[in-house]
């Protein structure tokens, strides 16, 4: 079975830097360079997410006080409440959250608050990415879910760069824009052309 790419946990980055409240404005810098990401999520003593720090705060606190930057702590600079997303949570709600927010990357988290992940742009722009081989067998997959297994054998789905192309023969000829409907709302889909046709 081919992969849904439908929630965050699916594009989601497991391995995860984080910072703890006592963080340094020089030891999150050193983190932020060394990993090469532009914010880090901070943790409370107990691993829940609290906050966020990112270079936009850092360079607030450097361009507000200069004198004093280096002495600022992650719990200091953050901006908090940290807004985070959950691993089940669809990645378009991730992409919503991160367009109201202006944010590039959003902490995924459990339903304790855990840090478990974390969703980029990046990683979302992953489900346009994707294989032809794999679109066209999720695009399969979602008709064999819609029709029944003869109905769905008789459409053929070809992929390329990202454009669905299906061919063959449907029950009636009503069920084109229902079809077409279908095959769009994949994710990774970019364009459809059906040229299934009703039998006479």
């Amino acid at each position: 079975m081919t992969r849904q790419w439908n929630t965050v946990g699916e594009v989601m980055t497991h391995a995860v830097v984080a910072v703890g409240r006592d963080a340094t404005f020089r030891g999150i810098l050193d983190t932020l360079q060394r990993w090469k990401v532009s914010a880090v999520p901070v943790l409370a003593g107990d691993g829940r997410v609290v906050g966020v720090v990112s270079e936009a705060d850092l360079l607030t606190v450097q361009d507000r006080d200069p004198d004093r930057a280096e002495a600022f702590t992650a719990g200091e600079m953050m901006s908090e409440p940290a807004v985070t997303v959950h691993a089940a949570s669809p990645t378009a709600e991730a992409g919503r959250a991160m367009a109201r927010g202006h944010l590039k990357r959003l902490p995924v988290v459990d339903d304790e608050g855990y840090l478990v992940g974390i969703v980029s742009r990046g990683d979302l722009l992953k489900i346009h990415l994707r294989d032809d081989e794999d679109l066209a067998g999720q695009v399969r997959f979602e008709l064999l879910a819609a029709l029944s297994t003869e109905r769905a054998a008789a459409v053929d789905v070809r992929a390329e760069e990202g454009r669905i192309v299906l061919t063959g023969t449907l029950p009636e000829a009503s069920a084109l824009p229902v079809l077409e409907r279908l095959v769009r709302a994949v994710p990774g889909v970019v364009d459809v052309d059906v040229r299934a046709l009703a039998p006479a």
